[in-house]
């Protein structure tokens, strides 16, 4: 009887260990991530944030601020062509291979990609139908090379999750009440779960950014949130099986009571904190969501501040074992993000011009008259310009930003 018991356990064994091996996929095992290898992950990375779903903030605009306004005031100083023109050479190369290469080897290990869902769909992106899968699948390729995981946010859904200028919407969260929307971001989640279904790279897919915030009433909306996640991961899960599917909670991203039990074995629930004491009792509640649940947990955004507080937040973060992407990852003229790019020489004739009154085609006209610096071939060159200290061989480390993060290697 022993030799047939030792063989029972060697098939046993060799049983595990296949289906190990045959693990390809980044997996949840209770609150803990874990590489296809079995080896126990800690996420650590940066937000894309700009490259696909331009920011006003980020132009230096405060409120010609989303997508769509930016680009409309670029087209009234340079014209429809020129302005496409600038958008692909934006497009090309805000983000190259570089910028990945240097994340990867300053110890990132994942890339948070922001995205407008106008870039997959026929609707309206940066004034034309643009098809958008290209620079998915290149950020996909380079993280690839760079042994770094991608996690595809959808930052502008249909409708509006936010009805902000972040999510380049009509200035209210309609998703949240528009069944049209609701299943056109459902179809869309599962066209990008089934091109991406069998690639490794892609660590998952964070449904939606920022939903709900406080200023509509968030309480007679909340209600609505849960559910659609469920709709949208019901769809992904009818094609692939594989990806981890992340999760956000209401009011910028920091309440979970919209949450019940977890309704699916491959779930991330992630929050955002932004300008608040770097301390246990700020993050107290989610850590506290993770016990109950067993389920792990993901800080998707904060930043934005001095160096000495996004250390502190950080370590706290590391201390407590919690994931984390910070944002963004490049800005203009600006220390708090890991990189940094020159403003153009003659960029503030641009800002005064799309901050101005543009209500009426005659006050565009007396708008344009009466600031120097915004002829169209002017215009141009500033944007031209813009867009070669944007890339990567133009661009320096914030020193004192990065040392906060942890990152090595940077010079």
């Amino acid at each position: 009887m022993k030799p047939k018991i030792w063989i029972y356990l060697l098939l046993i064994c060799i049983s595990v260990s296949c289906q190990k091996t045959e693990n390809k996929f980044v997996y949840v095992e209770g609150k803990d991530i874990y590489s296809p290898q079995g080896e126990l992950l800690h996420l650590k990375g940066v937000n894309l944030g700009n490259w696909l779903l331009p920011e006003g903030y980020m132009f230096k605009l405060r409120n010609c601020n989303s997508p769509r306004k930016i680009d409309q005031a670029i087209r009234e100083l340079i014209g429809n062509s020129a302005t496409t023109a600038f958008w692909d050479a934006f497009l090309e190369n805000h983000i190259t291979e570089a910028d990945i290469k240097w994340l990867s080897e300053a110890g990132a290990n994942i890339i948070r990609l922001p995205f407008d869902y106008r870039l997959l769909t026929n609707d309206d992106f940066l004034g034309r139908d643009i098809h958008g899968y290209q620079y998915f699948d290149k950020a996909v390729k380079w993280c690839e090379q760079y042994n770094m995981y991608v996690l595809f946010d959808m930052h502008g859904a249909p409708g509006g999750q936010t009805g902000d200028n972040i999510d380049n919407s009509d200035g209210y969260p309609w998703l949240m009440v528009d069944e049209g929307m609701k299943q056109k971001v459902t179809e869309i989640w599962q066209e990008i779960a089934e091109r991406y279904a069998d690639n490794t790279t892609v660590i998952g897919y964070n449904l939606l950014n920022e939903p709900i915030p406080h200023y509509f009433e968030a309480d007679s909306l909340k209600h609505n949130l849960e559910p659609l996640y469920k709709r949208i991961t019901k769809a992904i899960r009818e094609v692939y099986q594989n990806h981890i599917i992340f999760i956000w909670g209401a009011v910028w991203e920091t309440d979970f009571s919209v949450f019940s039990e977890p309704f699916d074995d491959k779930l991330v629930y992630t929050f955002h904190k932004y300008w608040m004491p770097p301390e246990q009792k700020e993050i107290q509640e989610y850590i506290d969501f993770r016990e109950k649940y067993n389920v792990p947990i993901l800080m998707g955004e904060s930043g934005e501040n001095e160096d000495a507080w996004v250390k502190d937040f950080r370590e706290l973060l590391d201390k407590n074992e919690i994931h984390w992407t910070f944002w963004p990852y490049k800005k203009m003229d600006n220390t708090r993000g890991p990189m940094n790019f020159n403003k153009p020489q003659g960029y503030d004739a641009f800002v005064r011009y799309a901050e101005g009154d543009r209500s009426t085609f005659k006050k565009i006209r007396a708008l344009k008259d009466s600031i120097d610096g915004t002829d169209p071939k002017q215009i141009v060159d500033v944007l031209n310009q813009y867009v070669e200290n944007s890339r990567f061989e133009n661009c320096y480390p914030n020193k004192g930003y990065c040392d906060a993060l942890g990152f090595t290697d940077f010079y």
